[in-house]
């Protein structure tokens, strides 16, 4: 892709982010479902926040993890692409507001990112927003520089190897031997290695499609590894007990990830 290209379709995400984003905070508020139950308990634990630390949100979104954080002990600098997202952020943080910052910051811009500081923070999190940049090269990059020499940089994506817009969640139904009818969830993988990008939605009658930036394990990790990171703590989470009301949905898939939560450390 030339930079040109580059340039004008992560200028597209980001209005994209934009237009989603009374919609998103709206459904979102302080977490549904899937952040609740499943990525802010992983991200809490690999984070391992300390009171008074300085951690850096990237693609904050609503600002309702920077809030968590904040609540934790942490000061939080978070940053996002769309200037509304941050508006409600802000609207939003009435408890904690001296230890967060807020700003309007493009993680694919290095230098609008580096800008916060050098070897300022103790750790950095990224929260579902790596498959929605153009490119993560430049964010990496530039927590080499921002992250202190102890530090951890903790990110959550959709799972690359069971949860894209290219997968469809299966229902089967058999009999047993015993003559008992089961039903097995499963999930049908139709690309994994292909990495252009997708639109789709990721909540029911928002109102623009985004784009997905789906990387299959070997592109995300590399990068990480790259940069200077290695790999230090991960988890797969999922529901543990499912609805058992027959549907092909997330609820019911207890033995399919739909996510993955990893930790980075800087290479010594």
């Amino acid at each position: 892709m030339s930079e040109g290209d580059f340039h004008t379709l992560n200028a597209e995400v980001c209005d994209i982010w934009d237009k989603n984003a009374d919609f998103w905070n709206e459904r979102m508020r302080e977490g549904n479902e899937f952040h609740r139950v499943l990525i802010a308990p992983a991200q809490e634990r690999l984070l391992n926040i300390r009171r008074g630390e300085t951690v850096l949100d990237i693609g904050c979104g609503n600002g309702q993890f920077a809030r968590r954080m904040a609540a934790l002990g942490a000061d939080v600098v978070a940053v996002d692409a769309s200037p509304r997202m941050i508006a409600n952020a802000r609207a939003h943080t009435t408890e904690h507001p001296q230890h967060i910052e807020y700003g309007v910051i493009d993680a694919t811009d290095s230098a609008a990112l580096t800008s916060l500081g050098e070897r300022r923070f103790d750790a950095a999190v990224c929260t579902m927003t790596m498959m929605d940049m153009a490119s993560i090269e430049p964010m990496l990059a530039s927590l080499r520089r921002m992250l202190k020499p102890v530090s951890r940089f903790v990110f959550s994506v959709c799972h690359p190897c069971f949860n894209s817009p290219r997968i469809k969640l299966v229902v089967e139904e058999e009999t047993s031997e015993a003559g008992t009818m089961l039903t097995r969830y499963s999930v049908s993988v139709s690309e994994y290695m292909s990495s252009k990008p997708t639109k789709g939605v990721a909540m029911t009658d928002q109102p623009v499609a985004q784009y997905y930036f789906d990387r299959p394990l070997s592109v995300l990790f590399n990068s990480c590894f790259s940069s200077g990171f290695v790999l230090d703590g991960i988890e797969e989470p999922a529901f543990q007990k499912s609805n058992e009301d027959g549907r092909a949905n997330w609820r019911n898939m207890t033995e399919i990830p739909p996510l993955l939560v990893a930790r980075m450390t800087l290479a010594r």
